[in-house]
């Protein structure tokens, strides 16, 4: 079965969806926040020429998601797959944030839940791309297993390389702290 990069997932609370062009102003009034990137290698992106820039990545990866609360409709952030790479049997899942009116709420770990139960069924790696600096992200992803390789650096669409923190976790990994859910 081939790897849907943009299926709906969704819990009790959430619902991901594949983000869309029109979806552009309601993620940018999220987005705009300085302090969602105050730990990010590109702390620029709350301006909207940057975030543009963002967003057409987002949009060209066919692999993005808005993250709706599903209790009030709105856009409370995005995600995404990319580079899914089936020779290797992974893909990396990044590009996340969130309002901080979620912070500390449980937010991303229900996301990344849906996220690395769907990956797992069609892929045994999922590695993750993590801004050297960012220290909230990175306890983050560890707290999901995922372990550090190695740091390198990482040039985002339409921005200048920056040092990032590879994480990866295994299929084995995840399947012995979490149970996939039946289809």
């Amino acid at each position: 079965m081939a790897f849907d990069t943009q299926p709906q997932l969704e819990n009790e609370e959430l619902l991901l969806q594949a983000l869309e062009e029109k979806d552009f102003e309601a993620l940018y009034a999220v987005a705009s926040d300085p302090g969602i990137w105050e730990q990010h290698p590109n702390k620029e992106r709350w301006k909207r020429d940057v975030f543009t820039t963002f967003f057409e990545g987002a949009m060209q990866s066919k692999g993005a998601f808005k993250v709706i609360e599903k209790n009030t409709g709105k856009i409370i952030g995005c995600t995404r797959f990319y580079d899914y790479r089936e020779e290797e049997n992974s893909v990396l899942i990044g590009y996340t944030f969130y309002a901080r009116s979620c912070w500390g709420k449980g937010i991303n770990p229900q996301v990344k839940r849906l996220m690395l139960n769907h990956a797992f069924r069609h892929v045994s790696k999922v590695f993750f791309h993590v801004g050297a600096n960012n220290l909230r992200s990175r306890i983050a992803i560890e707290r999901l297993g995922a372990t550090k390789t190695t740091e390198t650096e990482i040039a985002y669409h339409g921005e200048a390389s920056r040092m990032n923190c590879i994480y990866l976790l295994e299929r084995k990994d995840w399947l012995s702290r979490e149970h996939l859910p039946e289809k």
